[in-house]
């Protein structure tokens, strides 16, 4: 599958298919926008947004929450705030998220069919990595969107007139429904 991607990359640039992307590296809307990975959000998300190349930052990860201070998710939310203008944020969890209910045993025993071995497994422990909690998923997506929204609005780092509002995307028609 790699083999055919690369094939398309090169042929997009030999055909410059980039120049109706061109933009800056600065969001026009100065908004911020932390939300899930999820596949289906990939054309969904900025097509209910309206939103086309250069409006917004995204930032994604599994679940789009944010389970550490010090994550790179919030490093990059810091970036776009200070660097790069953004004065909103957006957390958008959605419906059917494959994090919600996430087993972290259920995750170890997958790696452990896939052949990460015991000896690595114990050394992450041994370090300090808490497994269990950071390979463990969120119960309500509404929950979820709400401690990040909370983490956000009082990291000791974050500027206080940044507005950030979170949301419930469904993943089938796009409609968002405020959280709190």
């Amino acid at each position: 599958m790699i083999e055919e991607i690369l094939k398309h990359n090169s042929e997009f640039v030999a055909q410059k298919g980039y120049e109706k992307f061109a933009t800056s590296k600065y969001p026009d809307k100065k908004i911020a926008i932390v939300t899930c990975m999820d596949t289906r959000l990939v054309e969904l998300l900025p097509a209910a947004l309206g939103l086309r190349n250069g409006d917004v930052k995204i930032i994604k990860n599994a679940g789009g929450t944010i389970t550490n201070p010090f994550d790179s998710t919030m490093r990059s939310l810091l970036v776009a705030v200070y660097e790069l203008g953004v004065n909103e944020i957006m957390v958008i969890g959605h419906t059917g998220c494959g994090v919600q209910g996430m087993n972290a045993a259920e995750m170890l025993h997958l790696m452990r069919e896939r052949g990460v071995s015991e000896e690595h497994i114990s050394l992450m422990r041994h370090c300090g990595i808490d497994l269990d909690s950071w390979l463990h998923g969120f119960e309500e997506t509404d929950a979820a969107v709400a401690e990040t929204m909370d983490l956000i609005r009082n990291h000791p780092l974050m500027a206080q007139d940044v507005k950030v509002g979170g949301y419930i995307m469904d993943s089938l028609t796009g409609e968002l429904r405020v959280v709190g």
